[in-house]
């Protein structure tokens, strides 16, 4: 019976690979055609690179992705450390306000901007990011929750506490390195939706990296599959960094410790 079961995880497995991987292989292929389909070559992606606008935009969202990360860790983390030392009452409150961005439309929150914001911040652009930390809040907040409710937070903040470290650097030195994983997931969170945001982008009038992919697309049927294709590989390298530099780093000072 257990045998029978894992062939047949190995095949739903194979599958879901399939239907993921052909699409993606088939996508390349299409986006390497050239002079009308006679052959193959390099010539929609030295497009993209050198077509106006691909660097600038791209920092931009880049720039707005990482402003977007820290926000979300230097306003969730505090926030839910205490929520699980000691402000357990607020936890429903915190976790429907947390909730909201799934329930409020996005052109809600883009016409919200012209009364809520101050007149200095909707002159830039980079009034996008704390759009975008509210709407990644409903994911931020779920991988930090997950995180702290695995590990004897209580323990830990009294024993640095103990040792005579102040409430910040036990969150920067104990805390946040105790849970990791759930920090690197939130960071990818927020940084995947800054990178991919497209409507609160086009509602405010700003140009970032999708409002450009949007547009110069259009009539480049070839150009534009090889931007996607480009987009995914790039999203997939964010998340190896993520997912690996961790890893690597922790073996690096291991190594370093040992020697």
């Amino acid at each position: 019976m257990k045998q029978k079961l894992n062939i047949s995880n190995y095949i739903v497995l194979l599958a879901a690979t399939a239907f993921f991987v052909f699409p993606l292989i088939a996508a390349f292929e299409f986006s390497l055609r050239s002079n009308q389909g006679k052959s193959h070559d390099w010539s929609n992606y030295q497009w993209i690179l050198h077509e106006p606008g691909f660097r600038t935009n791209l920092g931009v969202s880049i720039r707005l992705a990482l402003l977007t990360a820290v926000a979300v860790l230097v306003l969730m983390v505090p926030t839910i450390v205490y929520l699980h030392l000691g402000g357990a009452r607020w936890k429903r409150l915190v976790e429907f306000v947390c909730l909201v961005p799934l329930v409020v439309p996005v052109i809600s929150f883009a016409l919200g901007v012209a009364t809520a914001f101050p007149t200095f911040l909707q002159s830039t652009v980079y009034e996008l990011s704390f759009l975008y930390v509210i709407v990644s809040l409903p994911y931020t907040y779920r991988a930090l929750d997950v995180g702290l409710s695995s590990i004897p937070l209580l323990t830990l903040v009294e024993a640095s506490r103990a040792s005579g470290a102040t409430m910040r650097q036990t969150l920067v030195f104990v805390v946040i390195p105790t849970i990791r994983s759930a920090v690197n997931g939130a960071i990818f969170l927020a940084v995947a939706l800054s990178l991919g945001e497209f409507t609160l982008a086009v509602l405010l009038h700003w140009d970032t990296f999708p409002t450009w992919i949007a547009n110069v697309s259009q009539g480049h049927i070839l150009n534009a599959i090889a931007l996607s294709v480009l987009s995914l590989v790039g999203a997939w390298l964010v998340v190896m960094i993520f997912a690996l530099a961790p890893k690597s780093l922790r073996s690096r000072k291991s190594q370093e410790a040992t020697s």
